[in-house]
């Protein structure tokens, strides 16, 4: 343990390099349950590329693994430590380096926060659009780790699609660059896409040339109120068959309304089964909302009411924020679920998932980005009590085994970690496992850089 300390605090600047034990177990797991994490031997807040090289060098010589963070707000385990680990926090590398109006391009360190990037972009009227639900928090390198998505994914896609070049230290500390800088490129395998969602298991992000659009019109938005899961999964996949491209198509179903209105009081209505949110930015959105709320009611909408206002839209908009945030405080303890299914088998997902909340005796709310089929059901339970953690544990494992019957994915934005990586497996199956392994053992021979992760 000295030697390493020693070590790398002999190529750190003062500061860098933590060792109290309360400070280093705060950096020792992301907020996913039921995902293992250990006592890490240090954490080190690096400022410079260099000093990245200079942690990963040490950490081959010594060979000790190590495990990058951003802003630890994932939900799989991705970011949790081992014992014995060294923690390679990236939050001090936090400089957005250029914005670029001509290219449309912006480069930012890791450890700037996807908010806060929305926010200098705009100013000069540009915008960068992948917003997880933690875009207030979380980083631009923990959501390229993972592979983040959002709520405006049905019309601008994820944050895959927006990453265009990376510098990338990998695990004996040499300095790769990826990508490009311009609006095309095909030199080559495509590097940059192999490291998103890679999870810190292949290198450590330092820099990222991003892709930027022009900023949108102001967004207006409508609610639908269903009186079944099944009636809104058949509007959803009207209004995607329709050729309808709204920013936005979210959807709540009644358990994820009610505990909103617990917590902000928002008046939404309490006896739905499934509340459709969509939005449009385009020239003339109350034109849109209005064909799309026809499609609505023609699947069985009960109500369709349009926000009159950009204000009304933030606030229905800031209902579905508050999904995630308003579930937990249902209980002591939640697991939040990452499934993606065809579009075509939404309902069906919902409905099984309230039968596994019925089998369990568990409360489970669903919110999903609708329009990409991607759901996040919220297995609510209490910690305290080991039958109660055993049944949300079971039901966790039902959810995702339902959605591959149904032709879908177990992660479609948060990413495997610790929490889903039996699960990866059969996803892939073993050729597919096999080739993964493989590609890892190129970039990290030594199985240093998150070990333990994805496989």
């Amino acid at each position: 343990m000295s030697d390493l300390i020693s070590a790398l605090r002999s190529g750190l600047s003062q500061g860098t390099v933590l060792t109290d034990p309360d400070v280093t177990a705060a950096y020792a797991h992301d907020m996913a349950s039921f995902s293992a994490s250990g006592t890490p031997a240090v954490v080190v807040l690096p400022r410079t590329v260099e000093e990245v090289q200079h942690v990963l060098r040490t950490a081959t010589a010594l060979r000790v693994p190590v495990v990058p963070q951003g802003a630890r707000t994932g939900l799989s385990g991705g970011a949790n430590a081992g014992d014995g680990w060294i923690v390679l926090s990236l939050a001090k590398m936090d400089r957005i380096l250029e914005i670029d109006p001509v290219e449309r391009i912006a480069v930012v360190e890791p450890g700037v926060v996807n908010a806060a990037l929305s926010r200098a972009v705009a100013e000069q009227g540009l915008s960068y659009p992948p917003d997880p639900s933690s875009w207030e928090t979380c980083t631009i390198g923990g959501n390229i780790g993972t592979g983040a998505g959002g709520l405006c994914c049905v019309k601008y896609g994820v944050t895959a699609e927006y990453v265009l070049g990376l510098d990338v230290v990998l695990a004996d500390g040499r300095l790769l660059t990826t990508g490009r800088r311009t609006a095309k490129g095909v030199a080559g395998y495509d590097l940059t896409r192999l490291f998103v969602g890679s999870e810190g298991t292949l290198g450590v992000v330092v820099k990222a040339v991003l892709a930027l659009k022009p900023a949108p019109p102001q967004h207006l938005a409508l609610a639908a109120e269903f009186p079944s899961a099944a009636a809104a999964g058949a509007a959803v996949c009207s209004i995607m068959a329709s050729g309808h491209v709204p920013s936005l198509l979210e959807l709540m179903d009644g358990t994820t309304v009610r505990a909103v209105n617990k917590l902000a009081k928002m008046g939404l209505p309490e006896e739905t089964g499934a509340l459709l949110l969509a939005a449009f930015d385009t020239p003339d959105p109350a034109a849109d909302l209005a064909a799309l709320g026809e499609l609505c009611l023609a699947a069985g909408a009960t109500d369709v009411v349009p926000a009159q206002d950009a204000a009304e839209s933030d606030l229905l908009l800031q209902a579905r924020r508050l999904s995630l945030t308003a579930l937990e405080t249902l209980s002591s303890a939640t697991m939040i679920d990452d499934v993606c299914v065809p579009r075509s088998r939404l309902g069906e997902m919902l409905d099984g998932v309230a039968a596994v909340a019925e089998k369990y005796g568990l409360t489970i709310g669903v919110c999903a980005h609708a329009g990409d089929g991607n759901t996040h059901p919220v297995v609510c339970f209490d910690a305290h009590d080991p039958e109660e953690s055993r049944r949300a544990r079971e039901s966790f494992e039902e959810i995702m085994a339902l959605g591959l019957s149904l032709g879908g994915t177990i992660t479609g934005e948060h990413g495997v970690g610790l929490l889903k990586k039996e699960w990866l497996a059969r996803e892939l199956g073993p050729t597919g496992l096999e080739l993964q392994r493989g590609l890892k053992a190129v970039f990290d021979p030594l199985g240093l850089l998150n070990p333990g992760k994805l496989f």
